[in-house]
């Protein structure tokens, strides 16, 4: 194992490691850790703004396939977000006009992990436009990956808040439009 040692903040701060993602938190002279969850003792300094490019070829391809199957899954017309983690998907509804997502335990979407901050962003409804808006937070929020501040969310948008990745579905206009083929075919 080896010992950051040198410099006055060397080792310390929040590092994910290069295998699975799994984040730690070390003190100076820490010695780096095995994973607790794929046993590897390679982890790299997690940055604020960066998303290690290596890694995120094989989680977007590990991501369409649960997505497709929500997506399936999902009864009636609307706004949800969706997100795996550690192999349990959850899907949450866009209903109500604001929707807060953060580390706090008020948050309408808790994400307990040190990347995320307790209030991070919000998700704000009105109407049929659904917008996505950084709420302050130390480590951004992006949108395919890019950094944003506020924009519009439309169907299929990756939101990264800390180390989640939460996908926008809109089967609003989606379902609206099969269901209007449908009508003309039935009559």
């Amino acid at each position: 194992m080896e010992t950051y040692t040198t410099g006055t903040l060397a080792g310390a701060g929040s590092f994910r490691c290069r295998e699975c993602g799994f984040h730690v938190a070390l003190r100076i002279r820490d010695l780096i850790p095995e994973c607790p969850l794929c046993g590897h003792a390679k982890f790299a300094r997690t940055s604020m703004f960066d998303v290690a490019e290596d890694d995120t070829s094989d989680l977007h391809d590990e991501d369409v396939a649960w997505l497709d199957d929500v997506r399936d899954g999902v009864e009636g017309p609307g706004h949800y977000l969706a997100f795996c983690d550690d192999g349990r998907v959850s899907v949450i509804p866009v209903s109500e006009e604001w929707t807060r997502i953060g580390r706090s335990l008020t948050a309408n979407i808790r994400l307990d992990d040190p990347t995320v901050s307790r209030r991070h962003a919000l998700i704000c409804k009105q109407g049929e436009r659904v917008r996505v808006l950084d709420d302050r937070s130390l480590n951004g929020l992006f949108l395919n990956g890019e950094r944003v501040e506020w924009n519009d969310l439309a169907d299929g948008d990756e939101l990264i808040v800390g180390r989640y990745k939460l996908h926008f579905i809109d089967t609003t206009r989606s379902r609206a439009g099969i269901d209007k083929r449908a009508t003309p075919a039935a009559a």
